[in-house]
């Protein structure tokens, strides 16, 4: 078995890495000697328990928030292959991609009128104040019935505005009763100065109903300018911040509310303060399956997100690989087609809108970075990679990257699991697009004196 697909590979390796045309990391010795030290230990005995010891190599290097497969699945796909039961692992894999896939979240958001509810439920949405469906925001805003506002990108996720306690004539377990708790997968209880009496009964209300919630502190950005106004020569944010957090946990343990978490966010900037925090611990908490989701809905705001994101879909590519059979001998061989550039164009437009780098993105981000959108795609690679001028280039690019995806997928390739040429483009793809969003978040290194200047902007 492994002599059978050592070699297509090897001598489709060899004959498109030619000594006169391969840059020095791409040479076919290099290659040849490399795989053959990959291929030599696999053996027809080895073989399952080979693929089971690579599938949980993979999995278990990914952050626990980036992991989309439970425990319990995880273990279940490993026992398989171990077992060589391979048409079992995948039955295992399919249903879990199924939940993966299907999985709806539902966020509740609670907190008496004027917290900055809206704000909040607007940030995690990634949708401007102004823009269509946004949550109404404003002193005057005040939420007496429960409202849905869904994700713009992902229908599957919604975030429930939900009227305070304070504002209804409900105790706190009619409360939740009247507001459907058992819907939500958790509950935000937000404040904009201090967490009253209110607060901390909705929360033990919702401790008793087995369900997850944290205490949100918004508008910190306005306290901490109020404070350097007030306090120019001593002011210290940190110090402000640190008191501030102390505060919030004095407050509700003297109402009876331990093992809390208390997060100090700015809906304005959501890459400071405790915003990346409160996806994080959101993330760990929600059940493995439901992470997918609520991480690609999460705006690429900073590079640990996104980082989250790419890692989160790549789990879900090499899964859709496994399911799809291709542990069998395929040699990375063949120009491609119209179908096969068709498909590839519709992931990497998929891929594109998951970080922010769709075209309607990209026209949004040019008009608020005063730059035409040609300016703003010529900086970037992503925009590019399937463009009338890069398709014949795509196979060269293709074998240049296989070094690459070797080096960091070692284990499943040294042991008998082959991949597609799409795979490692998807691969490629994502790297790509996680690039150009980490890119985008330093724009004035982008593009220097231009952000935020009239000039070099056309309509």
């Amino acid at each position: 078995m492994a002599n059978l697909i050592r070699e297509p590979l090897m001598i489709f390796v060899c004959a498109t890495t030619g000594e006169g045309d391969a840059p020095d990391n791409m040479k076919c010795p290099r290659l040849l000697t490399a795989m053959g030290q990959i291929f030599s230990s696999t053996s027809s005995n080895t073989q399952n328990g080979d693929l089971a010891s690579s599938f949980d190599e993979y999995f278990k290097n990914f952050k626990m928030e980036s992991k989309i497969l439970s425990e319990e699945i995880h273990t279940l796909i490993e026992y398989h292959l171990r077992r060589g039961d391979v048409q079992k692992a995948v039955s295992v894999i399919s249903a879990a991609l199924k939940d993966i896939e299907n999985a709806p979240l539902s966020i509740a958001v609670t907190g008496e009128s004027g917290t900055g509810k809206s704000s909040l439920i607007n940030a995690l949405r990634g949708v401007g104040h102004e823009e269509e469906g946004a949550a109404a925001t404003g002193p005057t805003e005040t939420t007496m019935v429960r409202t849905e506002y869904k994700h713009p990108v992902f229908p599957s996720v919604s975030i429930w505005d939900l009227p305070g306690l304070g504002s209804t004539t409900f105790p706190p377990k009619t409360y939740l009763e009247e507001v459907k708790f058992a819907e939500y997968d958790f509950f935000l209880v937000v404040s904009a100065t201090r967490f009253k009496d209110n607060d901390a009964k909705l929360a033990q209300a919702i401790a008793k109903m087995n369900k997850k919630f944290y205490f949100v502190r918004t508008k910190i950005d306005n306290e901490l300018n109020s404070e350097q106004r007030t306090k120019p020569t001593t002011f210290n944010k940190e110090d402000v911040l640190q008191k501030m957090h102390k505060d919030c946990l004095t407050q509700l343990q003297r109402a009876n509310v331990t093992a809390v978490q208390v997060f100090l966010v700015s809906s304005l900037d959501r890459s400071d303060y405790d915003f990346p925090e409160l996806e994080n611990t959101l993330l760990r908490d929600l059940p493995a399956h439901k992470r997918h989701i609520f991480m690609l809905c999460l705006p690429s705001v900073t590079e640990a997100a996104i980082d989250q994101k790419r890692d989160s879909l790549k789990q879900k590519v090499w899964l859709e690989a496994l399911k799809a059979g291709v542990w069998a001998a395929i040699p990375l061989m063949g120009l491609f087609s119209d179908n096969d550039i068709g498909k590839l164009q519709e992931t990497l437009t998929r891929y594109r809108s998951y970080f922010g780098l769709d075209d309607a993105s990209l026209e949004q981000m040019a008009r608020e970075l005063h730059v035409s959108v040609e300016h703003l795609k010529a900086n970037l690679q992503s925009p590019h990679l399937l463009s009338a001028e890069t398709k014949e280039s795509l196979w060269e690019m293709l074998k240049q990257y296989i070094e690459k995806v070797l080096s960091v997928m070692i284990g499943p390739i040294g042991l008998g699991l082959y991949f597609t040429k799409t795979f490692y483009l998807h691969y490629y793809f994502l790297e790509t697009v996680a690039s150009d969003a980490k890119a985008l978040l330093k724009k004035e290194d982008l593009f220097g004196d231009s952000v935020g200047s009239e000039e070099g902007y056309s309509k």
